[in-house]
């Protein structure tokens, strides 16, 4: 009989996460024990995801807002800083910014808008439209928000971003100026030491901040890149990608993931005989399309992953084949004919018509948004991920 299923994912459940676990023996165990409780068998090229959460946990990456403050501290010196385009997050920005406000006297708070970097929205777009403003050159003071558009409650938190980041700041005793833009060097004005809180357009940001003649620049990847008494750090991405732990503490991105991945491949081969791809994710790159919030606040998808994963996917277009080519064919004969055509394709189909409208992202971005979205982000107690099937394709029996 034809093989009538293609790619599946299973949310693995596996015990509560602690400090110092050992997490490649927690992952086969639970991938192991999950396959035979479904009766699955574990294939070559079978993928293994691990969430980021997790694999920070067993890690102890953790730091405290003292610890953020104390780092903030010795790189701008305290005084007037700027605080450039973080995103609305309670759950992300809220305690780095504490952290950062602590190391302050004065913090000059700069919101992009009409959304920040992810799309949470910050102004009605209606209101924005109506009132003749340009973004990408009109700087706004507090007064002039209030009086164009008033007070903006996030839709999905019901929680107004501008007073809220103000009472973090003003309650770690700091002196709070609140000013909107969307040019880095406008905050300029104000101050010349800068952390730009942006995430993928950070490189840019900085850039232009330095042209700018700042003198002190930062970026969230440069706070807490090194240990800060005893804290846990990550050396490429800083704070970037971090997570409120507690009301004083974040949990940190994982770091040194690669022996993780590779030394739970090599698990798996040894215990199963098959050669398993492994990888490390964190958020998803899909966007809402009714909230507008792009999911990827971390800096980027995967950390870590293993060889076999590296690259993007190099697919022909069924429907191009049977509209188009095979177009007075049907049935059986459509079948094969689509399968031949499968087994012949190149081995890049970069401008090929016939690959047109396939997703043409690294595979690890399209793993971890597959994953990120079976294992959910609550309490389904599912934080590793077994995909089967991702790599076959119509000819696969």
């Amino acid at each position: 009989m034809q093989r009538m299923i293609g790619t599946a994912s299973y949310g693995v459940r596996c015990p509560v996460i602690r400090q110092g676990d050992d997490l490649c023996e927690v992952v086969v165990n639970s991938v192991i024990g999950a396959a035979e409780y479904g009766n699955l068998k574990i294939h070559d090229k079978d993928v293994i995801a691990i969430t980021e959460s997790v694999v920070a946990r067993s890690q102890g990456n953790y730091a405290t807002v003292d610890d953020i403050a104390a780092d903030v501290k010795e790189k701008t010196g305290r005084g007037t800083v700027g605080v450039v385009f973080p995103i609305l997050s309670r759950n992300r920005f809220a305690i780095c910014l504490r952290g950062i406000s602590a190391a302050c006297d004065k913090v000059v708070l700069m919101l992009s808008y009409p959304s920040d970097e992810v799309g949470n929205a910050i102004v009605d777009l209606d209101k924005l439209y109506e009132s003749g403003l340009n973004p990408y050159s009109d700087v706004l003071s507090l007064e002039q928000y209030r009086k164009i558009f008033g007070v903006y409650i996030h839709r999905f938190t019901g929680v107004d971003y501008v007073d809220y980041y103000k009472s973090i700041v003003e309650g770690c005793g700091a002196e709070c100026e609140v000013v909107f833009a969307n040019q880095p060097q406008a905050i300029l004005k104000f101050t010349d030491k800068v952390i730009a809180c942006d995430i993928h357009t950070r490189a840019r940001t900085k850039e232009l901040l330095k042209k700018g003649g700042a003198k002190v620049v930062l970026g969230m990847d440069d706070i807490l890149s090194a240990s800060v008494n005893g804290s846990g750090y990550n050396e490429k991405y800083g704070l970037l990608g971090s997570n409120k732990a507690t009301e004083d503490r974040v949990k940190l991105f994982p770091r040194n993931c690669q022996f993780l991945v590779e030394k739970i491949q090599a698990e798996m081969k040894k215990r199963t005989g098959k050669t398993v791809e492994v990888m490390v994710y964190g958020d998803g790159a899909f966007k809402d399309p009714v909230g507008k919030i792009w999911e990827l606040a971390d800096p980027v998808v995967s950390p870590a992953y293993t060889e076999g994963l590296k690259g993007t996917p190099n697919e022909l277009k069924l429907k191009y084949l049977a509209d188009n080519e095979y177009k007075n064919l049907s049935g059986e004969e459509l079948r094969e004919a689509v399968k031949s055509s499968i087994k012949a394709k190149d081995s890049n189909l970069v401008g090929n018509m016939a690959s047109e409208g396939t997703t043409p992202r690294q595979l690890t971005d399209l793993l971890g948004s597959l994953s990120d979205l079976t294992s959910g982000s609550g309490d389904k107690g599912t934080p590793v991920v077994l995909i089967q099937g991702y790599f076959d394709n119509y000819t696969t029996e």
